[in-house]
Formats: structure tokens, C-alpha cells, sequence
């Protein structure tokens, strides 16, 4: 027994206990589980998971101007991402309510121009390295500062969704019985939209504009199979977004991977673990029917 525990402090708590990049990954990652992971379901119900991906790919030419300018600087990229990311949501949107485009169809254009764009511009100054640090992000290199914009970052959002969370669950339900009774409804869209700017910027820090959305929809889609209970879904999504995100650091750490796609990876292991074991996912929900036709 001894022995075990010896292997398990080996593995599991000598990584964060010994260096401090690592405990900076893991702050960084709690901060991200408790924002993004939430963030993520409230996506899913309103069937917005791919425009998240669209947009996380939008604040690239914004973060990438602030590259051009100020080099690696945390600020100058996070004020071009937010900025490029709310041009790119309010664009798409002005564009599918005047053109014949649906809202998918031109969140996908903009989406396109905005990842050739952002390379492009990283392309004309960095090098090789710049440009894998602004597409998958460089978790383990997280500072003092990159930490404290993650963890304003989640608290501003906690505190955001607190204000909405009503709205924000009608429109869910029923979008038009919130427009017909409330004033709340342009309220919630537009602040759930800079909600989610912000927390792509954020999420992009850590893993990158191709890995951001990462640990948004994929702890949402692993918890819909535990929990149908909106507030249940919100805490499961931030405990498997963390779970997740800790094995994923681990795993890169000892196996020398890079950190943020093992980091994506872990998370969609656990969603399809939770696909085929959870209350509500196909193991569960088609067993107990063979069992009554059997009987």
C-alpha cells in the first residue's frame, strides 16, 4: 500500500509540487474549467457549438495584430482578440439579418478570412514557433500575468452569468416567449456574446485559437450524459473540464507531448467514456430495454 501511494505522489502530485510551471498550468486550467466549461453549455443548449469554434478562429487577426505590434505582449494580443472577436459576431450578424446568408453560412466566411488572415499577419514578423504559440497555445509557459487574466477572466464571467442566468435559460427554452414578455433578451444575447469573446481570448492564452473551444463544448457534451438539470450540468461540465485538463497536463508532462492537444484529447475520451456509461448515455438508456423484452 505504501508503495502505491509512493507511485501515485510519484506521478500525480510530485509534477505540480516540484515545478512552478506546472502549478501555473493547473491555476490557469481551474480558471478556465470554472468559466469556459459553463460557457460550453449554455452553447449547447442554444446549439451555438460550432459558431463558438467560428468565433474562437475570428479573434485570431485581432490577437495577431497585437503580435505584429507588440510582439508576444499579453495585453496587446488580448485587446486585439477581444476586439476582433466582437467585430467578427456583430459583422456575421449584421450580415445574415441584411443578406440572403443565414448566420451559419456567414460566421463560416468570416471564420475562413479571419484564421488566413491572423496567419498571415503572425507569418509576416514571427517565426515557426510564434505561429504554433498563437494556433495551439502554450499552456505550460502561462505567467504571473496570463494567470490573473485567466482567473479576472473567470470571475467576470461567474458574475456575469449570475446577472443573466434567467434569461439566459429562457432563451434556451423558449427565445420567443423571452422576446414577447421581457426586455432581457437582447440583454442576455449581446452579453453572452462578449461573455464568450472573453473567454475565448482567454481560453486562446492557454490553448491557442485552434484548442480555445476545446474546453468549452467538450466538457458540455460530456456532461449532457450525467445530467439534464441545467444548474447539475453547469457543475459537472467545470469538474470533468478540470478532471480533464489535469490529466492532460500530466499525461504531456511525463510522456513529453504537447500540452494543450492532450489536453483536448483527455476531454474527448472523457465525453465519449460518459457517451457509453453515463445515466443518459447508450449503455443505460438501451439496457434496460433489452432487459424487458428478454423477460
Amino acid at each position: 500500500m505504501t508503495d502505491w501511494f509512493d507511485l501515485m505522489g510519484a506521478l500525480v502530485w510530485e509534477p505540480f509540487a516540484t515545478f512552478g510551471f506546472m502549478r501555473r498550468a493547473l491555476a490557469g486550467c481551474l480558471a478556465l474549467s470554472i468559466s469556459a466549461a459553463p460557457m460550453g453549455v449554455f452553447l449547447m443548449l442554444r446549439r451555438m457549438s460550432l459558431t463558438g469554434d467560428a468565433m474562437a478562429h475570428g479573434i485570431l487577426p485581432g490577437a495577431a495584430l497585437g503580435y505584429l505590434f507588440a510582439g508576444l505582449s499579453l495585453g496587446a494580443m488580448t485587446l486585439g482578440g477581444i476586439v476582433a472577436g466582437l467585430v467578427v459576431a456583430v459583422a456575421s450578424g449584421l450580415v445574415a439579418r441584411h443578406t440572403i446568408l443565414r448566420e451559419d453560412a456567414s460566421l463560416a466566411a468570416f471564420y475562413l478570412l479571419s484564421l488566413s488572415v491572423g496567419v498571415l499577419l503572425v507569418s509576416l514578423k514571427g517565426s515557426n514557433v510564434d505561429l504554433m504559440h498563437v494556433l495551439f497555445g502554450t499552456v505550460l509557459a502561462l505567467n504571473d500575468d496570463a494567470v490573473l487574466l485567466l482567473g479576472s477572466t473567470a470571475t467576470l464571467t461567474l458574475l456575469g452569468l449570475a446577472v443573466l442566468y434567467r434569461p439566459l435559460v429562457l432563451e434556451c427554452l423558449d427565445p420567443g416567449f423571452l422576446r414577447a414578455v421581457s426586455r432581457w433578451s437582447p440583454v442576455a444575447h449581446h452579453g453572452f456574446l462578449v461573455l464568450l469573446v472573453i473567454n475565448l481570448v482567454a481560453a486562446f492564452h492557454a490553448l491557442g485559437t485552434l484548442m480555445a473551444v476545446g474546453l468549452m463544448v467538450l466538457p458540455a457534451t460530456a456532461a449532457r450524459f450525467w445530467a439534464r438539470d441545467i444548474t447539475r450540468l453547469l457543475l459537472v461540465a467545470s469538474f470533468i473540464g478540470l478532471s480533464g485538463a489535469i490529466a492532460g497536463l500530466l499525461l504531456s508532462y511525463h510522456a513529453d507531448l504537447p500540452t494543450g492537444p492532450v489536453i483536448v484529447l483527455c476531454l474527448g475520451v472523457a465525453m465519449l467514456i460518459s457517451m457509453a456509461t453515463g445515466p443518459f448515455g447508450l449503455i443505460r438508456s438501451h439496457w434496460p430495454n433489452r432487459s424487458h423484452r428478454q423477460a
